[in-house]
């Protein structure tokens, strides 16, 4: 009976994160339909959770084909490597991010190194994270078109880059085999850079992105459907001014195979499929757009590998819910 009411509790959390979140359109921080997989990324509490070294690759091609009135591929273009390992000597955990965003004439790189102090509570675990983030961000005026002829923003400018400095925090609390849920942001500091044109009276300037990210997910079987595992999980991103929410819902078959499904309202319905041999996870998803205007449909595909260690812990059953 406690362990059916703590499973009710669980779900409940899960579909209460769903439905406090506002809904938009819009996102400058790029989003991902496998959520999951960017955990290391967008929550530094993450890092070191699971049972050995994991390495993702991660490509997100969004609105693939999709280009501008001069025919130019301006559709966003992400890039994700992440990598994570626990080390019991620091009580916690390290990680590494490097991610490159293309958005038009933009692009953006971001290599961000963090540490998560592990908090043993009993039955689950705490992870509490930072990490330093050096973004090289870069954009081609040039090929600009403004609505407005002379717009004194970017007149003047050609192809600009500036390195900026930032860091992310992130709590990142599971239960091994049965719950997780984290709250993180990404670019605390929200850094700065002078303005670009110092003749101009009024003019553009680089600036990271800050992001609040939420997310919870709790897999699940029924005792008369052994070889199912079910996950329904939630993502939510917010940069204050607009909201996105990812539901998702994926089916584990034989510890092998996955289907499922993401809804990110007003946007996309994203099918998802992936399997699993040994330690190596393939995972894809194709996002269809719901938005209308023609827009296409968007590609993802995560690639990763953990590298499980023989760790000095008190006895448990760890598995990453990361990959599920």
């Amino acid at each position: 009976m406690l362990k059916l009411k703590r499973k009710t509790i669980h779900i409940a959390l899960v579909v209460i994160l769903a439905l406090s979140a506002s809904m938009a359109k819009a996102q400058q921080a790029p989003i991902f339909t496998n959520y999951n997989n960017s955990f290391s990324y967008i929550n530094a509490g993450y890092a070191g959770l699971s049972e050995g070294v994991n390495i993702l690759g991660l490509y997100r091609q969004q609105w693939a084909g999709f280009v501008d009135n001069d025919g130019n591929e301006v559709a966003p273009q992400t890039f994700l490597l992440t990598g994570d390992v626990p080390i019991p000597a620091i009580r916690g955990g390290v990680g590494l991010s490097i991610m490159q965003d293309k958005l038009g004439f933009e692009n953006n790189i971001n290599v961000g190194i963090g540490y998560s102090y592990h908090l043993d509570l009993g039955g689950s675990t705490l992870g509490i994270g930072v990490a330093g983030t050096l973004l090289n961000r870069s954009v081609n005026f040039s090929s600009l078109n403004p609505n407005v002829a002379n717009d004194p923003l970017i007149t003047g400018l050609g192809e600009e880059s500036a390195m900026l400095f930032d860091f992310n925090a992130g709590l990142f609390w599971q239960i091994p085999e049965s719950f997780y849920i984290g709250v993180s942001v990404v670019n605390v500091l929200e850094s700065m850079t002078k303005a670009l044109n110092d003749q101009s009276e009024s003019s553009a300037s680089f600036v990271t992105d800050r992001t609040f990210y939420a997310v919870a997910g709790y897999p699940f079987q029924f005792e008369d459907l052994p070889t199912f595992t079910f996950i329904p999980s939630v993502g939510v991103m917010s940069d204050i001014a607009s909201t996105q929410v990812n539901a998702s819902f994926k089916v584990l078959f034989r510890d092998v195979f996955t289907l499922g499904a993401n809804y990110r309202p007003q946007e996309s319905v994203g099918l998802m499929a992936g399997f699993k041999i040994k330690d190596f996870h393939v995972g894809y998803s194709y996002d269809i757009n719901t938005m209308g205007s023609g827009i296409p449909g968007s590609h993802e595909i995560a690639l990763s590998y953990c590298f499980k260690l023989d760790l000095d812990r008190t006895p448990r059953d760890y598995r990453s819910v990361r990959y599920l």
